[in-house]
């Protein structure tokens, strides 16, 4: 019913057949104007029904971005050294319950992975983890997965893009554009504390993620049903 992705604008002619074959109705792009106009639209089946719903990513992409174009090392150290990387990241993730446009995209989409004729649906970003891991997250503990599957399944990305990130850092090293791209890795990965700022932020401002789904994404006991219904095992 809910397929994750990343960037979806080099699709091969075999991805455009497997989209296909899964009968996905539905795309939702949460990549920026930026993003999208940087890396491309996504290249998709026709007779999709796509949604452009941008969620911002506080300038994460365009600061990071302009480091490794500059070829300057000192510059990219000074953006992602000492920690600074990881604290771009928990900014983010705080954004993501904290921005109010942020947050009607997300309930939103948990409200459209609900409803059967706009499933299957595909759900994407640039990388499918930061934006999409927390739609996931938020996606499991709405149908009463537990705490710890859902952090378990969000850390899943460091392993399936772990050979992708690798090769994305050795690249930018032999074109020189990073003399040490391991500066990168903190943004390259899902971290626990990463997940843990967006939680931060929910009991802060909610007390829980239960309260979270319902008054701030406006995800009532209905929508929590009719999602039950739509996507776990019968």
């Amino acid at each position: 019913m809910l397929y994750r992705a990343d960037a979806l604008n080099h699709v091969t002619d075999a991805g455009l057949r497997e989209l296909r074959r899964l009968g996905v109705e539905s795309v939702v792009d949460f990549r920026t104007p930026l993003e999208t106009s940087t890396d491309g639209p996504d290249r998709l089946p026709d007779g999709l029904r796509v949604t452009a719903r941008p969620i911002g990513d506080t300038g994460m992409y365009a600061t990071v971005n302009a480091a490794i174009g500059s070829k300057d090392p000192a510059r990219q150290r000074a953006v992602l050294g000492d920690g600074r990387g990881a604290a771009i990241m928990r900014t983010l993730y705080r954004s993501f319950v904290t921005d109010p446009a942020s947050a009607a995209s997300f309930g939103r989409t948990l409200r459209e992975a609900a409803d059967r004729s706009e499933t299957p649906l595909v759900f994407h970003c640039t990388s499918g983890k930061d934006r999409t891991g927390w739609m996931s997250y938020l996606l499991l503990r709405a149908v009463g997965v537990p705490h710890r599957t859902a952090m378990y399944d969000y850390l899943l990305s460091n392993e399936y893009r772990a050979e992708a990130d690798a090769a994305v850092r050795a690249r930018l090293e032999s074109s020189g554009y990073m003399q040490d791209a391991e500066l990168l890795k903190p943004i390259q990965d899902v971290r626990p504390e990463y997940l843990g700022a967006a939680l931060e932020e929910v009991r802060r401002e909610y007390g829980s993620v239960e309260r979270y789904l319902r008054e701030g994404l406006g995800i009532d006991g209905r929508t929590r049903t009719r999602l039950r219904q739509n996507l776990l095992a019968r």
